[in-house]
């Protein structure tokens, strides 16, 4: 063994072993937990405080959810459900909406206890959007009181506080990314915008408001209809075969599908597929499940119909 080779491995010990946890983790790898630093990346950051408001109203408690791209470029994220819970944690000894924004897996989800349902992609939840970010300030109504706590880089600099009182109910999350992270912390509106939308139209009778105030641009979006609204709007500039859109849902083993669909004059198929409230763009077994049953189904109705030989093929 020759020299150098013995003097590294006699200094590979337990003192070399570097130890990043928590959110130190997440900003020394933030690819790990939001995909990339891209663009992309900076916008997940959104998504996953826009889910956790979507989980609140899935859950049937928040009826309004906002999203907003401040003056400054942060995003402010609201909505009416209960507010994260702000009492201590019995285990750690700290509020627990603390806990949610300092916390790899800190949350409601991942019991049934809060939520029985709910929707996102990694989940990775508000503690990477903390972790990820310059400063962030939580706001939760509850109990009457507004409740307040400041992070800068993922760690709180002042405790909860309560700041005033109100008789509404929700949280309001407001955060600067971190540009010495993320290749760009320029925040696209039509992006959200697009994103917000299809999230209406997903969770029926739940009111969204997405604006840009660099802009002084605003829209909302309410779907009473939910996916059948999506159809109409789909083929709003085609000739539908017949006026009214088929609607099916049904649940098993808790298990919830719903498929829209309408036939128009068009030969150009157009599929929009969703799982968990998130875009499918390749499809999926759902997909091919839907196209398979419905083959059978047209074919069964067929076998029993005394059609004209040359309309049966």
């Amino acid at each position: 063994m020759s020299e150098e080779i013995k003097k590294n491995t006699e200094e590979y010990r337990a003192e070399a072993i570097d130890v990043v946890e928590g959110l130190d983790h997440v900003r020394a790898r933030p690819a790990m937990y939001i995909g990339d630093i891209s663009e992309r990346g900076l916008h997940h950051l959104v998504w996953e405080l826009v889910d956790n408001a979507v989980d609140e109203a899935m859950a049937g408690y928040a009826k309004n959810i906002s999203v907003v791209i401040n003056d400054d470029g942060s995003i402010t994220v609201e909505d009416d459900g209960r507010g994260i819970p702000v009492d201590i944690h019995p285990k750690t000894g700290k509020p627990a909406v603390e806990m949610v924004f300092t916390v790899l897996g800190a949350g409601g989800k991942f019991s049934k206890k809060a939520y029985q349902y709910s929707g996102g992609l990694h989940g990775v939840g508000a503690s990477v959007v903390n972790a990820l970010s310059r400063w962030l300030v939580v706001e939760v109504y509850r109990d009457g009181k507004v409740y307040r706590q400041e992070y800068e880089f993922g760690k709180p600099i002042t405790p909860l506080k309560v700041v005033g009182e109100t008789v509404k109910t929700g949280t309001k999350v407001t955060f600067m990314p971190d540009d010495t992270i993320f290749e760009t912390v320029n925040f696209k509106y039509d992006t959200i915008s697009k994103r917000i939308r299809e999230l209406a139209f997903l969770n029926p009778g739940v009111r969204f408001f997405v604006a840009d105030k660099r802009k002084d641009i605003e829209e909302e979006f309410l779907y009473n209809e939910g996916i059948k609204d999506f159809v109409r709007i789909l083929n709003q500039a085609k000739d539908p075969l017949f006026d009214e859109v088929i609607y099916l849902k049904d649940e098993k083993e808790r298990i919830i599908v719903e498929v829209a669909f309408q036939y128009t004059k068009s030969y150009n198929e157009v599929i929009e597929s969703f799982v968990n409230n998130v875009k499918t763009v390749e499809g999926g077994t759902h997909v091919a499940g839907f196209r398979s049953a419905l083959t059978r189904a047209m074919n069964k109705t067929l076998s029993t119909m005394r059609l004209p030989k040359e309309l049966k093929g």
